[in-house]
């Protein structure tokens, strides 16, 4: 019984980890882009690119939290 409740803590903190990490560099990466677009409105594509980027983290984390999961099985 312990050993289900291990796991699950540990795709628990696989996925909110990711989550932390990605939100504060979102937060980092989107004050630069806000000053960036304010001075040059054109690279507002490239910025949009770079705040998206971080958020694959989270699905990097879901992913080892589902492998987590099933290793069980």
């Amino acid at each position: 019984m312990t050993e289900i409740g291990l796991v699950a803590i540990g795709a628990g903190l696989a996925i909110g980890l990711a989550a932390l990490a990605t939100a504060l560099a979102q937060a980092k990466i989107g004050a630069a882009a806000i000053g960036a677009i304010l001075e040059k409105p054109e690279t507002f594509g490239t910025m949009l690119i770079l705040l998206v980027i971080p958020e694959t983290l989270v699905i990097f984390g879901f992913t080892v939290a589902i492998l987590i999961l099933f290793a069980l099985k």
